[in-house]
């Protein structure tokens, strides 16, 4: 979606991380990222508190260090990645929180299904690169149960518990990278000496 008039800024996949944390047997947790991912943000100037945020990652690019259990969980067990490619969030508000802390609120869909969630944002601040590209540094958390979005598959543990929680530590480090402003589609306005052309054509039409 095209915001005209405000500032552009993408996702700087090369310095960016999008990873997730669930705990296994209960004692130790195991981490995840997608290596394949987007995002668009729009400013007014470099005013993020009324931004507009819409991200995606594709659910095939999962990876967890281990090949098997990223085949597991691209399979209908979780992301079910064949019929559903993709993970998106949508932010609906950002409310300040403290100094460079504030609360993103969102739509995050997982298969289809879309819930509500609430993410702590840490701005670390703006800087240029070397080669004159202007930067701004976002750390982003937060915690969701994956029930919520029908990724049910557990195991029973012999002593008692599962394999793995129900909770899913979300833990981003996001640059962005700011593009230009959009432009706003303006009506083309007729002058008077096109005016003019048009009625002389007609005139000559006329005529013949």
């Amino acid at each position: 979606m095209e915001y005209p008039g405000r500032t552009k800024w993408a996702i700087d996949t090369a310095h960016s991380e999008i990873s997730f944390k669930v705990k296994y047997l209960m004692i130790t947790n195991i981490k995840g990222t997608f290596k394949d991912f987007s995002a668009s943000v729009y400013t007014t100037d470099n005013n993020f508190i009324t931004s507009d945020i819409d991200f995606s990652l594709i659910t095939e690019s999962v990876d967890t260090g281990m090949a098997d259990r990223d085949v597991h969980l691209k399979s209908h067990d979780f992301f079910d990645s064949e019929n559903h490619r993709n993970i998106s969030f949508t932010g609906k508000n950002i409310e300040k929180a403290g100094s460079d802390k504030y609360k993103l609120v969102g739509d995050l869909t997982i298969k289809d299904i879309t819930r509500e969630v609430k993410l702590d944002v840490e701005f670390a601040g703006l800087m240029k690169d070397p080669w004159g590209n202007e930067k701004a540094g976002y750390t982003i958390e937060g915690k969701i149960n994956r029930k919520d979005w029908d990724l049910n598959w557990n195991a029973a543990l012999e002593a008692g518990g599962f394999l793995l929680s129900d909770d899913v530590k979300i833990l981003c480090e996001v640059q962005l990278v700011k593009q230009d402003v959009t432009q706003k589609k303006e009506k083309p306005v007729l002058q008077e000496t096109d005016i003019q052309d048009d009625l002389e054509t007609e005139d000559s039409d006329e005529i013949e």
